[in-house]
């Protein structure tokens, strides 16, 4: 895993055969067998005969608590995270706008930067977009809402393995947005914020379905 995430080896692409992975970590072919098992039975890596081994997901459990990746149609169950988080996540923005200390938006002005950052050098954003959700969540001060991080953090990477990073200039201003409006405590500003970074996200993915539709 580390492997993959420190070569920044994205889902669809290839990883390198037996014979140079076992150099690699100067291992044996067994173990690299082994390994590759493992991770394949995670739904991380899939073996194709005659083609070589892919990473289908580059991500583990603990980035997928809800176990979606176990679904196929990864752009429907996208858009269904989409729907559950329009229906939560705005609210959760507003009450963290009125409820989070100075410490608090430091913190997520510092984990907006990070985003930015890290999207803009073509980085892998995903654990540092999903920590950005999770400080707004955990600035409401209500401790449902705290529970309810894992649907934020499946949708986050859900999202980020469908689409590959197409929404960059749209991410970062609303991201902004959000972070902005919680610093000066506006609600109806957050709420709004994170509406419109929610629908960028979800019109993305119904354009994906149409076009696969278009393909059929």
């Amino acid at each position: 895993m580390k492997y993959i995430h420190d070569n920044n080896i994205n889902s669809g692409e290839k990883i390198p055969n037996e014979s140079k992975l076992s150099a690699e970590f100067n291992a044996g072919r067994s173990t690299i067998r082994e390994a590759v098992k493992i991770l394949a039975s995670k739904g991380v890596l899939k073996v194709k005969q005659g083609a070589g081994t892919f990473v289908i997901n580059p991500y583990t459990l603990e980035d997928d608590p809800l176990r979606l990746s176990r679904y196929n149609d990864k752009l429907q169950i996208a858009l269904e995270l989409f729907d559950v988080r329009i229906m939560l996540e705005p609210e959760i923005s507003a009450l963290a706008a009125l409820n989070s200390t100075e410490q608090d938006i430091s913190e997520i002005k510092n984990l907006c930067d990070e985003v930015e950052k890290l999207y803009l050098s073509g980085k892998d954003h995903v654990k540092k977009d999903i920590e950005f959700h999770k400080k707004i969540a955990t600035c409401s001060k209500n401790r449902v809402v705290e529970e309810l991080i894992p649907l934020i953090i499946s949708s986050v990477f859900t999202f980020a393995n469908v689409t590959h990073k197409l929404l960059l200039k749209e991410t970062i201003e609303t991201h902004r947005a959000i972070t902005e409006a919680i610093s000066h405590h506006d609600p109806a500003g957050a709420r709004c914020a994170m509406i419109m970074h929610l629908t960028y996200n979800r019109q993305m993915i119904l354009k994906f379905i149409e076009g696969n539709k278009d393909l059929k």
